[in-house]
């Protein structure tokens, strides 16, 4: 791993990010840099209270951290993440029975996540839609491949959206909208 990507290993760590409510949270600090409670809960629509209570559940599991150099005084409290990517594997909880149970629920809340995004765009109006004309894609394929020939495709997938998510953002006065994209891969049959 690098200073850009934590691996989580730890069962406490992988259930305190996946609560629905912290994963927004982390979402957003990633996707708009260090924010206070206050404007995270105006972008969430969570209570004020809410929010910093599950920011500071946040740092307990070492995934943020106060930005204090942000603040304008001494009761602003700024939050930023300490690494931008977050990865788990299921194989590290293997032997422990709660953590095997918290990684089944993080993989599944997570792909619930994944897929609601998708569902939301797929429920927006034409109009809507339409004003993207070229971007939003589905794609898939089946593969004949090993394990670790799967490892190798994972990790060219992980790359290219990694590199498309942590570029600078050109300063060439075009609008950019959020994306989400994702890609799973996992043995199945048709």
């Amino acid at each position: 791993m690098s200073e850009f990507q934590r691996a989580i290993t730890d069962a406490r760590v992988l259930a305190a990010m996946t609560h629905p409510v912290r994963r927004r949270l982390l979402d957003l600090l990633k996707l708009d840099g260090p924010s206070t409670a206050s404007v995270l809960a105006e972008q969430t629509g969570e209570a004020v209270g809410n929010v910093s209570h599950h920011l500071r559940a946040l740092a307990a599991a070492g995934l943020i951290e106060e930005a204090p150099e942000l603040a304008r005084d001494r009761r602003e409290r700024w939050w930023r993440r300490i690494v931008p990517t977050l990865s788990w594997s299921s194989a590290d909880f293997d032997g422990d029975a709660s953590g095997e149970a918290i990684a089944r629920a993080a993989d599944s809340l997570n792909l619930d996540r994944q897929t609601g995004h998708v569902r939301r765009w797929a429920d927006q109006p034409q109009d809507v839609q339409a004003r993207w004309p070229l971007g939003p894609f589905s794609t898939e394929g089946w593969l004949r491949v090993t394990d670790e020939e799967l490892a190798e495709f994972a990790a060219e997938i992980t790359e290219v959206i990694t590199r498309w998510s942590e570029r600078s953002v050109p300063d060439d006065g075009r609008e950019r909208a959020t994306v989400f994209t994702f890609a799973r891969a996992v043995p199945a049959r048709p």
